[in-house]
């Protein structure tokens, strides 16, 4: 028997990288998808992929995290296509990762703050209540370049250590 049968897990940037990866891990445990990203051919072809190989539905929907709005449009549809959630997981984020921190511009610093972690505060407040209703989850990923200091990831590391201290605290 698959562990997570009949659930429903979202997952940001679901539709290549890691967010795939985690996507194709999840269906194969059983549960349906609800995956975003800013692509929406990407989306569908992950879409095809997963419910071919695995046997489940998926939900795609083109969102970017930085807009609160389209956070809202996401959990509304899922519920509405599934009327649960059970797992949250943010994976998604945009930076500018390369530019050494005195080279980043005020616009360069906020792509990563609001595509990470206002993304992820959006994601965790909207889905709250279904996950209470389901004693569900949230998987917040945070890099280690906020904990070793890693070059030319300023951006990167500030908003990935954000959700990684708003995950200690939510918890």
């Amino acid at each position: 028997m698959k562990r997570l049968m009949g659930n429903v897990t979202i997952i940001t940037g679901g539709g290549k990288g890691i967010g795939f990866g985690l996507a194709e891990a999840f269906a194969e445990e059983g549960s349906n998808l609800v995956i975003t990203g800013r692509t929406e051919s990407r989306l569908v072809a992950a879409k095809e992929k997963l419910e071919e190989k695995y046997g489940i539905e998926v939900l795609p929907i083109v969102a970017d995290g930085a807009d609160e709005s389209a956070i809202k449009n996401v959990v509304s549809k899922a519920i509405e296509k599934f009327g649960k959630i059970n797992t949250l997981v943010n994976n998604a984020q945009v930076s500018k990762s390369g530019l050494p921190l005195v080279e980043h511009t005020k616009e360069d610093f906020d792509l990563a703050i609001y595509s990470g972690l206002y993304a992820a505060f959006f994601y965790m407040r909207e889905c709250f209540p279904y996950l209470k209703e389901n004693k569900g989850s949230v998987i917040n990923f945070a890099s280690g370049a906020g904990l070793f200091g890693k070059l030319r990831q300023a951006s990167d590391a500030a908003a990935k250590e954000g959700s990684r201290a708003m995950s200690r605290v939510a918890a």
